[in-house]
């Protein structure tokens, strides 16, 4: 059974440990922990950063999705500024920021992102461990 967090935050940066915090809370209650849960966190703590710095609208709010549906951990975090796509950096050593994509790209098993009809998605997926061949799924799912 499908099980899904969604939740929504102001575009303000003192927010980002918020949900930060909410995908961790939702993470331990499928039982998901260790490495996968790190990755996803960190991935949610970057994509959530990236929309609150980079959405130009007003007063919007930014809108977390985690969902676990059978091998797959879907992590979606949108904004209303439909039109301002992520762009990766080539960041240099001495730069501070500009390397959030990059790390998504490297910790999720795939990544990307999608307009909608009045906000922009952008994605990342994980896939749970495999023990013998078989997909972990946490209990109670």
């Amino acid at each position: 059974m499908p099980a899904t967090e969604t939740f929504r935050i102001p575009k303000r940066r003192q927010h980002v440990s918020a949900a930060r915090q909410r995908i961790r809370k939702a993470l331990a209650n499928w039982g998901i922990t260790g490495e996968l849960a790190d990755a996803v966190t960190l991935s949610a703590s970057e994509l959530v950063a990236n929309a609150v710095t980079h959405c130009r609208t007003s007063y919007a709010q930014v809108e977390v999705t985690l969902a676990l549906r059978e091998a797959e951990l879907m992590l979606e975090v949108s904004d209303p500024d439909r039109d301002r796509i992520p762009q990766p950096n080539d960041s240099g050593p001495d730069e501070e920021s500009g390397r959030g994509l990059a790390l998504v790209e490297a910790l999720a098993d795939t990544c990307g992102h999608r307009q909608e009809p009045y906000a922009k998605c952008v994605w990342a997926q994980f896939t749970l461990a495999k023990a013998e061949g078989v997909a972990h799924v946490p209990a109670g799912l």
